[in-house]
């Protein structure tokens, strides 16, 4: 009776051949490794909202933030990465969104509103969650304007629509750490409603038409150049004239008005650009 079980063909020499080894697919691995930056990033989000849920001190906060700081590092790093080894993905594209609602979306509200905010309760948790809602939306146009036809994630491009959310969060994790640098562990901050504006124009910002820059196709030019230098220069005189904390409040402000500003200023060249309307009126005869 025939064995029911496939035999493995003997070598040449009569023994069994060896059964081949698979080889490990490089490139399949690649794509985890920015992933795995992202989930970096989820994670300083989730220890942040932990230590801010639990906060009896201004330190709580204070570590709360700076691990929103590491967040924002590995946000910046994932991005590069897939870039770097060519693994961009939609599924990349959308677990980097999912983390951003937590790490600037939801941890930076918490901390707002349990830092200070919540002096005012009402209207304090009405700001907060604003700046956690409309991030969420910001993220989701961003998707949307991200995909093209082919499904797949589109090249960014020199300007991005509306305030970017880590930047946005980025801002209030940088207002906790100059607090920190100045006051020390005193307390909650008694500057209540200008933080409330803040995080009123912050939220604005990123569900408007702003155009902010991206960054992504930055040259080496006699203009990046001289921003670069700005951005060193002005950031040693503020270090020096108040304290080093000061200094991510100083650029990321910096960032936003130039944003502004550029709007403010293509607002004519935009008009221009219009079609002029038809007119509805038969011709004259």
């Amino acid at each position: 009776m025939a064995n029911s079980k496939r035999s493995v063909p003997p070598s040449a020499s009569g023994r069994p051949a060896p059964a081949k080894k698979k080889k490990i697919d490089l490139r399949k691995t690649m794509f985890l490794l920015p992933n795995i930056i992202t989930l970096s990033s989820i994670f300083c989000g989730f220890d942040a909202i932990r230590l801010t849920g639990g906060a009896t001190s201004d330190e709580d906060y204070y570590r709360a933030a700076i691990l929103l700081v590491f967040a924002m590092l590995f946000d910046m790093l994932d991005g590069r990465v897939a870039r770097l080894t060519k693994t961009q993905s939609a599924f990349g594209l959308q677990i980097d969104s999912l983390a951003d609602v937590i790490s600037f979306g939801v941890a930076p509200a918490l901390i707002v509103y349990k830092w200070s905010l919540y002096q005012q309760p009402l209207l304090g948790l009405f700001v907060s969650f604003l700046f956690c809602g409309m991030g969420a939306v910001r993220l989701a146009r961003f998707n949307v304007l991200s995909m093209g036809e082919s499904g797949k994630p589109t090249k960014p491009g020199k300007y991005i629509v509306g305030l970017p959310v880590p930047g946005a969060a980025g801002i209030l994790i940088s207002l906790v750490l100059a607090n920190h640098a100045i006051a020390g562990d005193l307390g909650a901050p008694r500057y209540v409603f200008p933080l409330m504006g803040v995080t009123l124009l912050l939220s604005f910002l990123m569900v408007s038409t702003v155009k902010f820059r991206s960054f992504k196709d930055l040259k080496l030019n006699a203009r990046s150049v001289a921003l670069v230098l700005f951005a060193i220069g002005s950031s040693a005189v503020v270090s020096l004239q108040t304290k080093p904390a000061f200094v991510l409040v100083w650029l990321l402000s910096f960032y936003v008005v130039i944003g502004i500003v550029e709007s403010i200023i293509s607002i004519p060249k935009r008009r221009r650009e219009e079609p002029a309307p038809r007119s509805s009126l038969p011709p004259m005869p």
